[in-house]
């Protein structure tokens, strides 16, 4: 792997996800934590998911900027906001902050539009991130973010309205590949 600025930030990312995971799904009622406040762990959570996602935005702008796009950083970027987006609404769901059908349905477009891309790509196209998609994403970290910290009833509506932006950038997104995605 090209060791790179971009590179070291989507690797972060993949540390982090199972770290983020492993606080979401601690006992908070393991005598261990005896003394300790369970929104402490909500935070270090939301402190470490926040950490995270402003390594999402550096990694792609750095890239760019300096021209420091790699064929690994073209794959390892998605691997970890997947990884990192599984491990908070899987673990949130697992808490019982999350709707299980929400998680459901965004992580079954997460791993179709993963598959589309593979397939573009073993075509020799490109299905590039879409504004519609980066506007998903944002949504989707703000809704884990206060899914984390358990802000009611916004986090239930930011989840869903997060929902409604991961369907719409996913038919967007095959609707480019059906068209002629465009050639590497």
């Amino acid at each position: 792997m090209r060791l790179n600025l971009p590179n070291i930030l989507a690797s972060l990312r993949v540390i982090i996800a199972p770290i983020l995971f492993l606080l979401l799904l601690l006992d908070r009622s393991n005598p261990i934590f005896e003394g300790i406040h369970y929104s402490w762990i909500d935070f270090a959570a939301a402190f470490l998911f926040v950490l995270a996602s402003v390594t999402d935005f550096f990694d792609g702008y750095i890239a760019r900027a300096w021209d420091q796009k790699t064929v690994i950083g073209g794959i390892l970027d998605p691997l970890a906001d997947k990884m990192l987006i599984l491990a908070s609404f899987l673990g949130l769901m697992l808490l019982g902050r999350a709707n299980p059908w929400a998680v459901y349905i965004i992580l079954v477009r997460e791993f179709f539009i993963t598959g589309l891309r593979v397939a573009a790509a073993s075509e020799g196209k490109e299905v590039a991130a879409s504004m519609s998609g980066k506007v998903k994403t944002v949504f989707q970290m703000i809704a884990i973010g206060f899914l984390i910290m358990n802000w009611s009833p916004l986090a239930e509506i930011l989840l869903w309205f997060s929902v409604i932006l991961t369907l719409y950038s996913g038919f967007e997104y095959v609707a480019n590949y059906t068209k002629g995605a465009k050639k590497c």
